[in-house]
């Protein structure tokens, strides 16, 4: 074993401890060809030293073809190539990206991580090529936007992906040193020419800023390292102190109460919050929309239905706690007719209305009169008028019902009504109206709305 190769394996199996099975996301650049060159030689010395077939070492090559570049299919045949010649079991996803939101960059990202996601086994890890110069790109990237510790504590070496675990075993390893051994050991890998680039930001700082920090400062990549390693520490420990607070103030249903955030400090309150928003997945806010956040809705009038818009979700406020809502479409006004005896699909993935006389694993069964002989039967969505209903006296306000059944103001326009003519008849799952009431010589019809998909 060489003197390049011995200390490029021992950091590897460091990192990668006592895994054996693995997909490797193989571009065929520099970077991942000699990550797994280096398995590929790590899963021989195993195989030779392990005789317990159940627990072999397994290696498996994943190629994302973006369809970006005209050199796309080329870089596929001479992946399967390489790992044909490694004996390697190798694949290919194709994906197709949508810029528009973000940008070319991070949709290829996307798209990358959720192809990872879709081909992963159980008992596999994820393993990527990020370097360190990668990792010093990437903070001051985040420095850039203005992020906080958690943006530029940057990529973390072992973190939790798709019910398992992705790891980036060569983050500490410069360009310089994976050049070094893919020279030693004759490796051939691609160079994709966008990379040349720099009107891409990522791009910009490899061609342009970087030479300049390195020439100037020698170990730059590895102080920025040692710099996002800090904040990825700060960061862990501000989550361990924070978790009882969390806790206790998020609900079972996932909303966070408003009233004891009020006494905290301005910044132990926006650290909850982005731990809040964290535990759901949610892309972390800028300050200045915390501060939006907590003024425009945690703290609105109380007769207001504020809401904040984040990325494909919607904050609300109900019951003086802070909701993550999905921005649903809007069923005002909308009317189906009804044959009672077909299914209903409901519209937005509500789910489906059907009659039926066994309950089991359906929502409550809502029981009322049948319809007459010439009354149509309609279902819509959305009223705003006083409503009469079994077992209340007076007429009520349709918002006054609303919070008296604790329906939230988002869920309420979600609500099936069932109507004959333009009688309201009931609102499925919450109340029955006094005209739709099932009197003692009535015969009973049993509705049930099988919900498919969760509205909270």
């Amino acid at each position: 074993m060489n003197n390049i190769y011995e200390p490029l394996m021992l950091k590897l199996t460091d990192q990668i401890g006592a895994h054996k099975k693995f997909l490797v996301g193989f571009s065929g650049g520099l970077d991942s060809t000699v990550l797994l060159h280096l398995l590929a030689r790590l899963r021989q010395q195993t195989s030779q030293s392990c005789s317990d077939k159940q627990n072999a070492f397994t290696l498996r090559a994943i190629h994302i073809h973006h369809g970006l570049n005209a050199k796309a299919d080329e870089w596929v045949a001479h992946c399967r190539q390489i790992c044909a010649d490694w004996q390697v079991d190798f694949c290919v996803e194709k994906v197709s990206l949508d810029s528009r939101k973000k940008g070319i960059e991070a949709a290829a990202r996307d798209a990358r991580y959720q192809a990872f996601k879709h081909e992963l086994r159980q008992g596999e890890i994820l393993l990527t090529a990020q370097h360190l110069d990668d990792q010093a790109e990437t903070f001051l990237l985040a420095l850039k936007r203005g992020s906080g510790p958690a943006g530029l504590s940057s990529m973390p070496v072992v973190m939790s992906f798709a019910e398992t675990t992705l790891i980036r075993p060569l983050l500490n390893i410069s360009r310089v040193e994976l050049e070094r051994y893919a020279q030693e050991h004759r490796l051939r890998w691609v160079e994709d020419d966008s990379n040349q680039d720099d009107r891409y930001d990522r791009n910009f700082l490899r061609l342009n800023i970087m030479p300049l920090l390195n020439q100037r400062w020698s170990h730059f990549s590895q102080a920025v390292s040692r710099s996002a390693g800090l904040c990825g520490e700060q960061e862990q420990l501000l989550d361990e102190l924070l978790e009882e607070s969390l806790n206790t103030l998020i609900t079972s249903e996932g909303s966070i109460a408003i009233l004891p955030l009020e006494i905290f400090s301005e910044a132990k309150r926006n650290a909850l919050l982005r731990r809040w928003l964290s535990r759901y997945g949610v892309k972390m806010p800028s300050r200045e929309q915390l501060q939006r956040i907590w003024s425009e809705v945690a703290l609105s009038r109380q007769d207001a239905e504020p809401r904040f818009r984040l990325g494909q979700l919607d904050i609300r406020r109900y019951r003086q706690q802070l909701w993550l809502v999905p921005q649903f479409q809007s069923l005002a006004g909308v009317v189906m007719s009804w044959d009672t005896e077909k299914e209903l699909q409901l519209p937005d993935g509500l789910g489906t209305l059907f009659l039926s006389d066994s309950k089991e694993g359906m929502e409550k069964s809502v029981g009322i009169r049948t319809p007459n002989n010439h009354e149509q039967v309609t279902i819509r969505f959305g009223i705003q008028e006083n409503i009469s209903i079994v077992g209340r006296q007076h007429s009520r306000h349709s918002k006054k019902l609303w919070q008296e059944f604790g329906i939230a103001p988002w869920l309420r326009e979600r609500i099936p009504l069932l109507y004959y003519d333009d009688k309201l008849i009931a609102a499925l799952s919450v109340f029955v109206t006094k005209e739709g009431q099932c009197l003692a010589d009535d015969r009973q019809l049993s509705i049930l709305w099988h919900k498919i998909l969760s509205d909270s």
